[in-house]
């Protein structure tokens, strides 16, 4: 047994290296570009609605319509889709780089639906507490809704980064690397299974990791639980 699993180290320990990395970067990178898109969307979507703190109808729709079709699309499609334009931007249609724009255009209507519901979780009172103050809408974004849905919304990071680290194993389909490339070209392709079973293995690691972390840190800075 030991010597089989030295053997399998040997032969592949390398490529599982590499491709955790490359996932990581996928995975890192993407959220981060996605939350700078998700996040201002998610917030407009929720003071422009016809009870919110700067009510606009036409915009709460426009912006509604956008992200309904980016969460429809699926992801595969949508990557091969937007090949010319991630070509444009990073100088090549696959690999780590090539993923990355897919990744935040498919992740950004995910992310600003999760910053939505957790901005709706925020109680009306304290809002409208800030409003008879005389704060401005910049200053119950900043300093109402987003501290009061903090806990929520660390929570749906990690729900957001899980899905993006599900969409790169996805993407590995299409040549960009990582541990699903690994798992489709040698545990599918070339029927080398115990491959097949270390990536899945990794990939619920490194989810687990993530739930973990987040609900911890959910749990640090929920007011409530204190």
């Amino acid at each position: 047994m030991l010597d089989s699993l030295s053997a399998f180290w040997v032969q592949y320990g390398s490529l599982l290296l590499q491709g955790t990395r490359d996932t990581s970067i996928m995975v890192l990178s993407s959220t981060v570009f996605a939350y700078l898109l998700g996040l201002p969307l998610g917030v407009l979507l929720v003071i422009t609605q016809p009870y919110g703190i700067w009510p606009r109808r036409a915009i709460n729709q426009i912006l509604g319509w956008i992200i309904n079709v980016g969460r429809s699309l699926p992801f595969i499609i949508l990557m091969i889709s937007v090949m010319p334009f991630t070509k444009l931007i990073v100088g090549t249609k696959i690999g780590v780089l090539g993923a990355i724009p897919p990744l935040v255009i498919s992740a950004a209507p995910f992310i600003a639906r999760m910053v939505e519901s957790s901005l709706a979780e925020v109680d009306s009172g304290v809002v409208e507490a800030a409003q008879s103050m005389g704060a401005s809408v910049p200053q119950i974004v900043w300093k109402v809704y987003l501290p009061e849905a903090k806990p929520s919304l660390t929570l749906g990071a990690s729900i957001s980064i899980i899905t993006i680290l599900a969409y790169t194993a996805i993407a590995g389909a299409v040549g960009a690397g990582g541990l699903g490339d690994l798992a489709i070209r040698y545990g599918y392709q070339r029927k080398v299974t115990s491959m097949m079973l270390v990536t899945v293995v990794l990939i619920i690691i490194i989810v687990q990791i993530i739930q973990s972390a987040f609900s911890r840190l959910s749990a640090r800075i929920d007011k409530r639980l204190r």
